[in-house]
């Protein structure tokens, strides 16, 4: 499969790819270790992929909560299930998507932080935080190209 990012207005049908003689479907978004990409490199569907996985956990911390468990493995909880599916990648995504998908994922973090009774990380913190981790982690690296 090939991904062919184009940006313009009206673009032609793509042709036929062939890669060593092999012809190569072209896809308009391709799903990769949990990312979903598409041609226009827009976050829509990978941001309504991760909502739905983490709304459908959400009941599931409910219901943990109506059995009176304690706060703290509530708040475990939350960070083993619903964040590192709400968080998957945010380095990646969490500077680019809409407006409209950050106040999604942003809602779902602060229901989940009523559940549990406490304020937790907001999405832009969290991006804010693995952004800045991943990047001084690169530039840590000798062996990494940006020398």
């Amino acid at each position: 499969m090939v991904m062919m990012v184009d940006f313009r207005q009206l673009r032609p049908h793509p042709q036929s790819v062939f890669i060593e003689g092999i012809c190569v479907e072209v896809v308009q978004t391709y799903k990769n270790l949990g990312l979903q990409l598409d041609d226009r490199l827009d976050w829509s569907k990978n941001t309504d992929a991760l909502y739905r996985k983490s709304q459908s956990q959400l009941y599931f911390l409910r219901r943990l909560a109506s059995f009176n468990i304690c706060q703290k493995l509530l708040q475990m909880f939350y960070q083993m299930v619903i964040a590192s599916i709400l968080f998957c990648a945010v380095a990646c995504w969490g500077s680019s998507i809409k407006k409209r998908d950050a106040s999604w994922l942003g809602e779902l973090a602060k229901k989940a932080g009523l559940v549990v009774g406490v304020e937790l990380d907001s999405l832009t913190s969290v991006a804010e935080r693995r952004t800045l981790s991943k990047l001084l982690s690169i530039l840590d690296n000798v062996h990494h190209a940006h020398l």
